[in-house]
């Protein structure tokens, strides 16, 4: 793989954690802690892209405690925000121009109709430069099909009083 001829789908991450637009602040942190992410596509039903949310983003809007986190909606937080965007043949040097001119550490690279493909980081970035590879040499299709939506579902424990 020569970097010069690298695209976005040879790079990207497939399996990603995604949001709803109307889950709360609260919960995306917490998706993003539990999976070890720095940034969380926010996505429809329909796995279209609404935008990307980042944690200097949850953290910039944190105010008050839990309680308001939770009432909050994170399509808020990413309504009217230029997110760049690439196609899956997008050469990786122009998603790496792209990444630096928007002062972003992600770029969701979308197929058809907006959905959503994968994420191109500044770590998948850096991985295609050093000439490694984050996934088996086999895994390089470009069907959407691959991308899947990590699902974390918490719940509430009631409080129990001990006698």
């Amino acid at each position: 793989m020569s970097v010069e001829t690298t695209t976005a789908a040879e790079v990207m991450t497939r399996a990603l954690v995604t949001v709803e637009p109307e889950e709360s602040p609260l919960m995306a942190w917490e998706l993003m802690w539990r999976a070890g992410v720095h940034h969380l596509p926010v996505v429809d039903a329909c796995c279209r892209l609404v935008g990307v949310l980042g944690r200097e983003d949850v953290a910039a809007h944190w105010s008050g405690g839990p309680a308001e986190q939770s009432q909050a909606v994170v399509r808020t937080l990413v309504e009217g925000r230029r997110c760049p965007r690439v196609a899956p043949d997008a050469p990786l040097s122009e998603v790496a121009a792209l990444m630096a001119d928007a002062d972003c550490g992600a770029v969701p690279v979308l197929g058809p109709d907006d959905v959503l493909w994968g994420l191109v980081t500044t770590t998948d970035v850096l991985m295609a430069l050093a000439g490694r590879r984050a996934r088996p040499a086999g895994d390089q299709a470009d069907d959407p099909a691959d991308v899947k939506g990590g699902l974390f579902h918490l719940e509430p424990v009631p409080s129990v009083t001990c006698p």
